[in-house]
């Protein structure tokens, strides 16, 4: 077996994602691959324009393993470069749009890019983040369909030397810590794109609508996997409901994918229109969507394991009834396909959630230090996340290690309390964080946006509580609510709770309740 591997090493047959473009052009040659406001390109146009990109960056002098970064929102070109910058033997860097010029100028430093591709409305921002390490040459009148007409539609892309090959470098949120630049090789990549594709049951040729930034771990895997699909990506500049609805009825978009934040937004407007694919979202906002004939597909994940490593995927059991069988969803989830499976660490009811797979990443770039204290034991990812393996092999992810509220010895989760005040009409989104307390060390306190509009009362910091008070045990029901216009988000939309608990601790412990003057 071992030669038989080597063997299929010397042949040069690494796993590698960009294959997939070539197979589109010959099966879905004519169908259409791209659209965006009144272009269409088709599967055999994107092959040839891709092909053309890695050859102009060749004649640029690009090498492999150059980093080229990107920063541009859902258009053409940024889907495209999906596939050119690697089919240059280069590594794609994607870059948060929504970040500020002081800290794109540290993730470029860092990563050290030979190029960067900026879209029009982000050009200033770039100049300022540039001119922060000192001059740079600008390819000035060159524009990405100038470079695109220099390419050869010929040109013989460059494969990676192994499935180990570096091909994508994105960088993390920084919610938890510093940002991380995450490097993911072509094996890994493949991987995770043929997962995402099987675990989510896409279809052959879908109509894909680009609701979630590419940017964003590579768009979960998807600008490869449609081409796997012969799918049809349409394209999004700015998202909004009114704009993702009518792209819906005017493509038939078959499916989509979103982060929580996102969802709302869709599940809050006024707007009615089928969807199809989503991220994971509170249980209160999953309701929300089953109102609107939405069909959700929850997953939890990270940008080191490259998108999606847990999927809330039904269960299937027989019925008894002829061998006919239904499914049933359970609070929780399992590992991704090619993992080798998701478990917890611990022997307490509560365990940090570590991960291992194809699809985890290679390392930090340029930290040592930070990969050995993440990947350790056998190569397991330990997440950060907090959860509870049930006795069906099912995991539920309870909470991040750093926001279990502990309440007098009680140790309790953050995601429980807010799945609660979800539930409630009035609110719109929540976060809960642990409060100083003299007496019970922490309590959890709520920080609450309301929902706009609709000519309902607004409830009270009383009905909130009581609501939860009659859902939930009573040591974990919030102590203080906090309303708040809009929550404290990341550029990717993620809850700032760090924020949060900076303003919780502002608060300072709650006075101490007066002992009762009756005898």
């Amino acid at each position: 077996m071992e030669e038989l591997m080597m063997a299929n090493a010397a042949n040069g047959c690494p796993l590698t994602p960009l294959g997939f473009l070539e197979r589109a052009a010959t099966v879905y040659g004519d169908c259409p691959s791209v659209v965006y406001n009144d272009t269409v390109y088709t599967w055999s146009q994107t092959l040839e324009r891709c092909l053309r990109l890695a050859s102009a960056l060749c004649d640029l002098g690009v090498s492999p393993g150059d980093v080229v970064s990107v920063v541009s929102p859902n258009i053409p070109a940024m889907y495209e470069l999906h596939f050119g910058v690697p089919m240059a033997g280069a590594v794609l860097n994607s870059v948060n749009l929504r970040l500020d010029a002081r800290t794109i100028s540290v993730l470029l430093r860092h990563a050290e890019s030979r190029f960067v591709f900026v879209d029009g409305e982000s050009r200033s921002v770039i100049d300022d983040a540039v001119s922060r390490f000192g001059p740079a040459a600008a390819q000035e009148g060159l524009t990405y369909e100038s470079l695109i007409r220099k390419g050869d539609p010929q040109f013989r892309w460059v494969r990676p030397k192994s499935d180990w090959t570096p091909m994508v470098l994105n960088y993390t949120s920084g919610t938890t810590s510093d940002p991380k630049g995450v490097v993911h090789c072509h094996r890994g990549i493949f991987l995770i794109t043929v997962d995402s594709l099987l675990n989510w049951s896409v279809p052959c040729r879908p109509v894909y609508l680009w609701t979630l930034p590419m940017f964003h771990a590579n768009g979960w895997s998807f600008p490869w996997g449609m081409a796997a699909a012969g799918g049809t990506n349409v394209c999004l500049r700015k998202f909004d409901a009114a704009t993702v609805y009518g792209a819906i009825r005017r493509h038939g978009v078959t499916h989509m994918c979103g982060a929580p934040v996102v969802l709302n937004m869709l599940a809050n407007s006024p707007t009615t229109a089928a969807g199809r694919r989503g991220a994971p979202a509170p249980p209160g906002k999953a309701a929300g969507r089953d109102s609107h004939r939405r069909s959700a597909a929850p997953g939890g994940g990270a940008v080191p394991h490259g998108g999606p490593g847990l999927l809330r995927e039904p269960r299937v059991r027989p019925d008894g009834d002829g061998g006919a069988r239904h499914l049933l969803r359970v609070e929780g989830g399992v590992g991704q396909v090619p993992g080798e499976g998701e478990r917890r660490e611990g022997r307490q009811n509560l365990g940090e959630i570590v991960l291992r797979g194809g699809c985890l990443m290679l390392g930090y770039l340029k930290d040592p230090v930070g990969t050995a204290k993440s990947v350790r034991r056998n190569g397991w990812f330990y997440t950060g996340d907090v959860g509870v393996m049930h006795p069906d092999g099912y995991l539920e992810i309870k909470d991040r290690s750093k926001d279990v509220i502990i309440s007098g010895g009680e140790n309790m989760s953050s995601v429980e309390v807010e799945s609660v005040l979800y539930t409630h009409p009035g609110v719109y989104e929540a976060a809960v964080v642990a409060r100083p307390d003299e007496l019970w060390g922490e309590t959890p306190c709520a920080f609450v946006s309301l929902k706009a509009g609709g000519g309902a009362r607004r409830p009270t910091e009383e009905e909130i509580i009581a609501h939860c008070r009659e859902r939930l045990p009573r040591f974990m029901v919030p102590k203080t609510v906090v309303f708040k216009e809009e929550l404290p988000r990341t550029s990717t939309g993620k809850i700032q709770k760090y924020l949060l608990r900076e303003m919780a601790r502002a608060l300072g412990p709650p006075p101490l309740p007066q002992p009762s003057s009756r005898m």
